[in-house]
C-alpha cells in the first residue's frame, strides 16, 4: 500500500504534468481544455488533502474585457481539486457534485492564489473547497466545492 507521501508525490506530478500539455488522453480524443486553463500554474505547497498554488492570468483565458474567463476558473478549479483529493485518497475518484460561486473578476495578468482543501471524508464520499483569491489584496474571486467518489481502477485484461 502507498504510503500518504506518495499519493502526494503523484498527485502533485499529476498536476504539474496536466500544466505543461501531457494529461492523460484516450485515443481518437483531441486537445483537452486543461493545459490551456492551466499553464503557468505554480504549486507552492503540496501536502496531504492540500494544495495551494498560485497562478498569473493569461490574455488567452481572458474576454474581450480582459476577464478571466469563468470557464478557464472552473477546469482550474476542477483540476486543483482532483490533485487535492487524489493526494488524500489512495484510490480513483469521479466527480459527482461540482460547484462554483463567483465574486469577483481577474484581469489579464493579475496573480491569484489558489488553495485547495479536503473538507470532509466520509469514506467514499470526499469533498474539497477550493478558494481562488487576488494574491496582492486577498480579495475572493471564486469559492468551488467539488464532492467526489471513490472508484475501483481496473485495468482491462485486453
Amino acid at each position: 500500500m502507498a504510503s500518504p507521501m506518495d499519493s502526494v508525490l503523484a498527485s502533485r506530478k499529476w498536476l504539474e504534468n496536466l500544466a505543461e500539455g501531457r494529461p492523460f488522453k484516450l485515443k481518437g480524443m483531441g486537445q483537452t481544455v486543461e493545459p490551456l486553463a492551466l499553464s503557468g500554474i505554480e504549486v507552492i505547497r503540496a501536502e496531504r488533502g492540500r494544495f495551494l498554488c498560485k497562478f498569473v492570468v493569461p490574455r488567452h483565458l481572458t474576454d474581450k474585457e480582459g476577464n478571466w474567463h469563468p470557464g478557464a476558473i472552473a477546469a482550474l478549479i476542477d483540476a486543483v481539486g482532483t490533485a487535492t483529493v487524489l493526494s488524500y485518497m489512495e484510490q480513483g475518484q469521479v466527480s459527482i457534485d461540482f460547484e462554483i460561486s463567483y465574486f469577483s473578476r481577474a484581469r489579464t495578468n493579475d496573480e491569484v492564489e489558489i488553495d485547495a482543501k479536503v473538507y470532509v471524508n466520509q469514506g467514499k464520499i470526499t469533498t474539497m473547497i477550493a478558494e481562488i483569491k487576488k494574491k496582492e489584496s486577498g480579495e475572493m474571486l471564486a469559492l468551488g466545492r467539488q464532492w467526489m467518489a471513490s472508484v475501483k481502477v481496473e485495468r482491462s485484461k485486453l
